[in-house]
């Protein structure tokens, strides 16, 4: 069953204003002014929603180009439903969606006090306070090339390394490594306190039971492995699912730059990075 609404948590602000209609009108125009959503590909679309007595109703769907405008920037609601409402909600559904329902996918949201709603990307979690540590090494060959290696965890213990709120099921977490222009992703997961859902690249030694990968083999075509991840960028991402693209999400909580020549077997800590959350205002 889907879930429509969650406690809200405010990072990034959105504004939805409403201005009185004249009472023979049968519908009110919402203005989209939002930046900083991505191109979500030919598959995916954004969809807004207002929720009326609890239930759900599509305002219409739209898409983002590469320079990041929209499709639609005007949307022609139902007066009264729009009166009624109590929250809206911008959802990411699948361009031919059979379910008239909202997806798991919801990425902004929030309540209506008046004529006016502020919505966040808070309904996915508090990304306010999380953190992330992570160790450079090669458990999976026996640490033979330990600058070809990233697992996000403290190398104390080993313990968990990262802190980051529980999503809902349309999100996953997903590391990453940036390496001379090349996205490698580490995997997708769940749980930062267990391990990912890839290995493709690691070795057939036994690999810490956390988030990470050691870039040992099979190679993507135009690298040379083992990798030598000095001077890379690790980024902790949080992705729609089911996934738009392989490469990584606008939303990224954690991010750092690997050292030039790297250290390895050093705990490091990631820096909080939330300026990628979009931000903008929809208004009537």
């Amino acid at each position: 069953m889907k879930k429509f609404f969650y406690p809200l948590v405010l990072l990034t602000a959105f504004t939805i204003s409403c201005s009185s209609d004249d009472d023979a009108t049968s519908t009110s125009t919402l203005r989209l002014n939002l930046n900083g959503l991505e191109n979500l590909g030919a598959n995916f679309v954004y969809e807004g929603w207002i929720v009326v007595n609890g239930t759900p109703i599509t305002t219409g769907t739209f898409t983002v180009n590469d320079a990041g405008m929209l499709s639609k920037t005007e949307f022609d609601v139902d007066r009264n439903q729009l009166r009624n409402a109590t929250d809206f909600v911008l959802s990411i559904e699948p361009t031919n969606d059979p379910d008239p329902a909202p997806s798991n996918t919801k990425y902004l949201a929030g309540s209506f006090n008046g004529v006016t709603a502020t919505v966040t990307s808070g309904i996915i979690g508090d990304f306010s306070v999380s953190t992330g540590k992570y160790v450079l090494g090669t458990p999976t060959n026996g640490n033979a090339n330990p600058n070809a290696g990233v697992w996000f965890m403290n190398g104390n213990g080993p313990s968990v390394g990262l802190s980051l709120p529980t999503l809902d099921a349309g999100w996953k977490y997903e590391g990453w490594v940036v390496s001379n222009g090349v996205v490698l992703s580490t995997g997708t997961f769940s749980n930062p306190n267990g391990p990912d859902m890839s290995a493709i690249y690691s070795g057939m030694m036994p690999s810490p039971p956390f988030p990470g990968e050691d870039f040992l083999l099979n190679a993507p075509a135009g690298l040379t492995f083992p990798a030598n991840l000095s001077g890379a960028t690790l980024v902790i991402s949080v992705e729609p699912f089911p996934d738009n693209s392989p490469m990584p999400f606008t939303l990224k909580p954690l991010s750092h730059n690997v050292a030039n020549p790297a250290i390895t077997g050093t705990t490091i800590s990631m820096e909080r990075s939330l300026m990628s959350f979009p931000t903008g205002t929809v208004s009537r």
